[in-house]
C-alpha cells in the first residue's frame, strides 16, 4: 500500500501563478479543448451530398385533362365571386413540385390555402393564405389540385 501522507502538505497550497505567464481565461481555455475540424464545412458538404430529392414526374394525357379541368372549375368559382354570386374566395388542396436550390431535382409539398387569382400571364395560381402571401404556384409545377367546396375564406 502506497503511503499518501508525505504529500499531505501540498494538498491545501493556493495553485502557483507565474510571473511571466497570466493565467488564460476561461473562454479561451475551453477553446483549447474544443473538437478539431481539419476541413471546414466538410461535414455541410458531406450532409448535403447525402440529402435526398425527388425528380419531376410529367403528368399523362389523363392527368393534364382531369387537372385542366379542375382549373376551369377554379376559374367558374373566381369568376362567380367577382360577380357576387359566392362569398368567399375557394380554397383548395395543391400538390406542386418546388425545384431544389442546390442540386437537381427538388421536392413535392401538399398545402392547403384560399385561392386569390389565376395570373394567366406567368402561368400561375395567386394564392390568398396558407403560404406565403400572394405565392404563384405555376401550373406546370401542379401535380394535384383539389378544390374545397366549403368556401371559409374571405378576401
Amino acid at each position: 500500500m502506497t503511503d499518501f501522507s508525505k504529500y499531505e502538505d501540498m494538498l491545501y497550497l493556493k495553485r502557483p501563478v507565474s510571473r511571466n505567464h497570466p493565467p488564460m481565461d476561461l473562454k479561451d481555455r475551453a477553446a483549447q479543448f474544443s473538437p478539431f475540424a481539419a476541413l471546414t464545412g466538410y461535414g455541410d458538404a458531406v450532409k448535403e451530398t447525402a440529402r435526398q430529392t425527388e425528380q419531376r414526374r410529367e403528368l399523362d394525357e389523363y392527368e393534364k385533362a382531369a387537372l385542366d379541368e379542375q382549373l376551369r372549375e377554379l376559374e367558374a368559382q373566381l369568376q362567380n365571386l367577382e360577380n357576387g354570386k359566392n362569398q368567399a374566395a375557394p380554397r383548395v388542396t395543391v400538390t406542386c413540385f418546388i425545384p431544389d436550390e442546390y442540386k437537381a431535382g427538388g421536392a413535392y409539398r401538399t398545402f392547403t390555402a384560399a385561392v386569390k387569382k389565376i395570373d394567366h400571364d406567368r402561368r400561375g395560381i395567386i394564392l390568398q393564405n396558407g403560404t406565403q402571401e400572394g405565392e404563384c404556384v405555376l401550373l406546370d409545377d401542379i401535380l394535384k389540385l383539389d378544390i374545397h367546396m366549403d368556401f371559409d375564406s374571405r378576401i
